[in-house]
């Protein structure tokens, strides 16, 4: 390298070296008498240069030599005294000089031995090669290290320096920092009103003082600040560390609250929202929501937002019943207000209509016409037990059902869209139409899921409803524009009730009975309900062979599939998990089925479980005692084995 550098300097002196012999050459070669001197100048000046620059070229050989041993030494000495440990790893990739607090370090580390692959591991020298600006972190004599590399030449491995900070002190304080962030709790206690309603006038102080003692209790556990701010409502303050202990003992304090004496027949229950966001109004502001998302799912569980991602604890209660009918009628009222002031109607349900969607669309569309306005319902498909009334509506020609071409048509600026049996973007019939009307109303009975329709101007969810289609017969109630409905409206409406409460076996309250004794007082006559929902034989078939196949675990839980690929997939399914949930010692029921589109599921239970926790992980829902989901671009094994390991972690947080 030194030689380079040399000839590099010198080659100008050559060159004009050589110029001057090739002129002493030519001027000899004429003889001419003044020449003769002019070539001995120009000899003697070649003669001159050559001496002087092969003097310099000794004299830069030796600058050079002594220039490369200081840079080594000083090499040397930055690598043993630099602040910071490091090694020098030659293009072998093995130790080739380390200084002290490097071998303090890695006591085992031998120069020209030890390859550095070992030492910091084969992943993060390959990532240190390849990435620019790379953090690999490392664990080492009980410290924490980063790890930076200066490569001479990335592509082709070869030397580099490898400099080891100690981000102790960093990490620790980042994790104090973490720890000390603030979070946020809501608390309400969902029936405090109905315990204290309960009980006698000797012990209502007691048991409204035991609720909060279990409160109180709490908010010392997680070394908070309570503040009540209603008889009901309490907001906790504690910082991220704390909830620690809530999230490791999966909210124990529901658990709690289930077991305090109370004089009702009803267990008390809590809704909680907490909230972990960057800053403390972030956090506020996922508390808030987390409880709203708890209460909407029928309340007796905590939900934990933070950023995207939300948890979900408890949720093991039966929902108690607890709506009143002002609540219908203001709905009811709101409900024709928004209908008046629209130029048209637009009544949607969610994709493949079952019979509660199909139930309250057409009650909903006699309501809107009775208004004197015009209605459609939007319906791209239905379950294949629907084919028989869906026939018996069209040819009726009381109903107008459009696709979502022809949707696209009727819309208006003074357009008003009922969403119906779903508070779901994605599971509407058809997602496109949502945003593009001037007002929206949303009616559903399913637990509130994070992803909600945006927007409604109306939002009426009642998660311990039976139905939707119990939701819309109270809603009809209270019009007094509708003296009566329709025979074949009022059976829509009972057979959406039978559906969904499975013959009133689950999931059924007071208010479910009033409904449907109204519904029979219109004309619903149950026997031609039953015949609506019969099945033909070869679904009767499938059904049968599901529930002989089905395998039963020693927690009493009942796993079956079906055979095949079905179009009506999802009623069988759903019929045989009902079936299934009848055999002594059931405590729940899922059934996996196919359709020509997608995997299908059907969850029941008898309560002790939460099988819309399990249809959640599958992207579906639905209630307690009662779920369903639907998964594309997979297998009934695939989803059988996920279903499994779902099952094992929902049995191993229950015990």
């Amino acid at each position: 390298m030194g030689e380079k550098v040399l000839f590099r300097i010198a080659r100008p002196y050559i060159f004009g070296g050589l110029i001057a012999i090739a002129g002493v050459a030519v001027l000899l070669l004429f003889g001419v008498p003044p020449y003769p001197a002019c070539g001995i100048g120009f000899a003697a000046y070649a003669v001159f240069v050559l001496v002087v620059r092969s003097l310099q070229r000794n004299w830069f050989a030796e600058y050079l030599t002594a220039t490369h041993d200081e840079i080594e030494e000083t090499l040397r000495y930055s690598v043993a005294n630099h602040p910071l440990p490091l090694c020098l790893v030659n293009s072998e990739g093995v130790l080739a000089m380390a200084n002290e607090k490097f071998k303090a370090i890695f006591p085992g580390a031998k120069i020209l031995k030890t390859d550095i692959g070992a030492v910091i591991g084969a992943e993060n020298l390959d990532l240190l090669r390849r990435e620019e600006d790379v953090d690999i972190g490392l664990r080492a004599a009980d410290r924490d290290y980063q790890v930076l590399a200066s490569y001479v030449n990335k592509d082709v491995s070869n030397s580099a320096m490898f400099y080891f900070l100690d981000v102790t002190e960093i990490g620790e304080l980042k994790q104090i920092n973490a720890d000390e962030k603030l979070c946020y709790c809501y608390l309400i206690v969902d029936n405090y009103e109905d315990i204290l309603q309960a009980s006698p006038d000797e012990t209502r102080s007691l048991r409204a003082a035991a609720i909060e003692s279990l409160i109180r209790q709490l908010a010392g556990e997680v070394d908070g600040s309570l503040l009540k701010y209603r008889s009901s409502a309490y907001q906790i303050l504690f910082s991220r560390k704390q909830y620690q202990k809530l999230e490791s003992g999966k909210f124990a304090i529901l658990d709690g609250a289930r077991h305090l004496e109370t004089d009702a027949d009803f267990p008390t229950s809590f809704s909680i929202g907490v909230g972990l966001g960057g800053t403390p109004v972030l956090s506020e502001k996922y508390a808030s929501y987390a409880l709203d998302l708890a209460r909407g799912r029928g309340g007796d569980q905590a939900v934990v937002k933070s950023g995207d991602s939300v948890e979900y604890f408890g949720g093991r209660v039966q929902v108690i019943e607890n709506r009143n009918k002002g609540k219908s009628r203001v709905m009811s009222h709101a409900i024709r207000q928004l209908v008046s002031e629209s130029s048209n109607v637009l009544i949607m349900g969610h994709k493949y209509a079952d019979m509660d969607s199909f139930g309250a669309s057409i009650a909903l569309y006699r309501m809107v016409t009775t208004h004197g306005k015009n209605a459609a319902i939007v319906l791209n498909g239905f379950n294949h037990s629907l084919a028989e009334v869906h026939k018996i509506a069209v040819e009726s020609g009381n109903y107008r059902f459009v696709g979502s071409e022809e949707t696209l048509k009727l819309i208006n600026d003074g357009t008003l869209l009922i969403v119906i049996d779903t508070h779901v973007p994605d599971m509407t019939d058809d997602s496109t139409l949502i945003g593009k009307t001037g007002k929206m109303i949303v009616i559903d009975h399913h637990r509130k899921r994070e992803s909600v329709i945006e927007g409604a101007t109306l939002m009426y969810m009642e998660p311990n409803a039976s139905s939707t289609s119990e939701l819309v017969t109270e809603i009809l109630q209270y019009d007094d524009d509708i003296r009566k409905i329709g025979k074949f409206e009022a059976e829509m409406l009972l057979g959406g009730i039978f559906i969904d409460t499975n013959n009133f076996s689950v999931k059924t309250g007071a208010r479910t009975f009033e409904a449907a004794a109204w519904l029979r007082m219109n004309g619903a006559e149950t026997t031609n309900v039953r015949q609506f929902l019969q099945s033909d034989m070869e679904d009767f078939q499938q059904r049968a062979s599901i529930t002989g196949n089905a395998e039963f675990t020693e927690g009493g839980i009942a796993i079956s599939a079906g055979e095949g690929k079905h179009d009506n997939a999802q009623i069988i399914i759903a019929q045989a998990a009902d079936e299934l949930l009848d055999i002594k010692g059931i405590r729940a029921s899922f059934v996996v089925g196919a359709t020509t589109k997608e995997i299908v599921i059907s969850a029941r239970s008898l309560g002790d479980i939460n099988v819309q926790l399990i249809m959640e992980r599958f992207g579906g829902g639905g209630h307690l005692t009662m779920a369903a989901a639907q998964v594309m671009d997979t297998t009934v094994d695939e989803v059988l084995a996920n279903l499994k390991k779902y099952i094992r972690e929902a049995e191993g947080e229950n015990k």
